[in-house]
C-alpha cells in the first residue's frame, strides 16, 4: 500500500507526479529542486544556494512523513554541469551527520526550469 504525502513547506508538483510516496517503511522522494516554496522563485542563482534549499525542501518532505534526514539511505545528483559538482558537494557535505547515503550524481543536458541542482532521495525506517 502506498501513501502519498504532501506539503506546502516544499515546492508543489509542477507535473504529473507526487512530492513523495511512502510504501510500507520506504519513502521515495520526487527530484527537488531548489524552489522556496514560500516565493515559488529560486532561493539563489548558484548551485549552493540551490543546493542549500532542496535540503530545506527534503527535509520538509521528510518530516511530513515522519522521517529524519538520518534515515535518508539514497540521493541521486542531478547537476546542470558537472563543474557544479564541488560547490554542490560543499554544501551536500554539511547535511548529514556521522554516515552519508548511498548517492549517484549525473550531469544532465537540462533541468526542469533550467535549474542547476535537482536531488532526489529514498529514506528507510
Amino acid at each position: 500500500m502506498k501513501k502519498i504525502i504532501v506539503t506546502k513547506n516544499a515546492p508543489a508538483a509542477i507535473g504529473p507526479y507526487s512530492q513523495a510516496v511512502q510504501a510500507g517503511n520506504t519513502l521515495f522522494a520526487s527530484g527537488q529542486l531548489g524552489i522556496d516554496p514560500a516565493t515559488g522563485e529560486f532561493a539563489a542563482e548558484d548551485v549552493k544556494g540551490q543546493t542549500a534549499q532542496i535540503f530545506k525542501n527534503i527535509r520538509a518532505l521528510l518530516a511530513e512523513a515522519g522521517y529524519s534526514v538520518d534515515e535518508v539511505v539514497k540521493t541521486t545528483v542531478f547537476l546542470a554541469d558537472m563543474d557544479y559538482f564541488s560547490a554542490m558537494n560543499e554544501v551536500y557535505a554539511t547535511q548529514f551527520e556521522g554516515t552519508f547515503p548511498a548517492r549517484s550524481t549525473i550531469a544532465v543536458k537540462t533541468l526542469p526550469k533550467n535549474a542547476l541542482v535537482v536531488i532526489e532521495i529514498i529514506a528507510v525506517k
